[in-house]
């Protein structure tokens, strides 16, 4: 049978999250009866992501990407919904700071026809952040979500937890996203309007160690200034993107 749903996970020196993150997200996909492919694409770890993988997927709908000529989070994203088959692309980090019982929340509400991307969200009612999350990683995600009140009104732009359908995708005719935050990227060209944000309790990793560094913060200054004219550049008006509490309580799209 086909997925319908194709969930993609980005990894760098990883095994050890994806040795819990994997069998949490195939029960949570199993008892929500939802047919679908993971896709793991690796930034060529050494670490043995590749044999994990490789003894997953002989149970499991499991496809492993390695990538050894190129590096970034948002690329490899990128290259997993390419490699991607089902209609409906769910985006999950590694480590474990996203639930996985929260992925058939984020299909259910981006199979309304009136929702453009559905985001795992931080910052809305009912979502939370892990209390152990350090002060700089709070305020640099506060300033970065500040500064991209211009582009969109999501509480949680800035998300790696997320699900957007094939047909939005499709919206834009480029994509070229600096850093780590793809999903910006996504509102902007895609044209994504209608936005549905499910609230999550964001945990801080426990394994591994983050990517965050002086050098993605610059990227992620970079994006913006390649965004903020995206939309004048393309003929439209800046997305006046509208959140509610149910998809199907959304309106149906403006013409821009």
């Amino acid at each position: 049978m086909s997925p319908e749903v194709s969930v993609v996970i980005p990894t760098l020196r990883e095994r050890s999250n994806l040795e819990q993150l994997l069998p949490q997200l195939f029960d949570s996909l199993r008892r929500a009866n939802i047919v679908a492919e993971v896709i793991v694409v690796d930034d060529d770890s050494q670490d043995g992501t590749e044999d994990f993988c490789r003894r997953m997927s002989a149970h499991h709908s499991l496809r492993l990407v390695t990538r050894r000529d190129a590096r970034g989070l948002a690329s490899a994203i990128l290259r997993g919904v390419q490699a991607s088959t089902g209609e409906i692309c769910v985006v999950i980090d590694a480590d474990l700071s996203h639930p996985p019982e929260a992925v058939p929340d984020l299909v259910d509400s981006i199979r309304s026809p009136f929702c453009d991307v559905a985001i795992g969200s931080r910052y809305v009612k009912g979502g939370s952040v892990d209390p152990n999350w350090s002060w700089f990683r709070r305020l640099n995600s506060k300033v970065a979500t500040l500064l991209a009140k211009g582009l969109t009104n999501a509480a949680d732009p800035l998300a790696g937890f997320f699900a957007i359908r094939r047909e939005i995708l499709s919206r834009a005719t480029e994509l070229k996203p600096l850093g780590y935050k793809v999903l910006l990227e996504l509102i902007v060209r895609c044209e994504c309007r209608q936005i549905f944000e499910v609230p999550i309790a964001f945990r801080d990793r426990e394994l591994g160690t983050s990517k965050l560094s002086a050098g993605q913060i610059w990227l992620y200054l970079r994006h913006l200034a390649r965004l903020y004219p995206a939309p004048f550049l393309a003929g439209r008006t800046r997305p006046r993107n509208i959140s509610a509490e149910r998809p199907r309580t959304l309106p149906r799209r403006e013409s821009a």
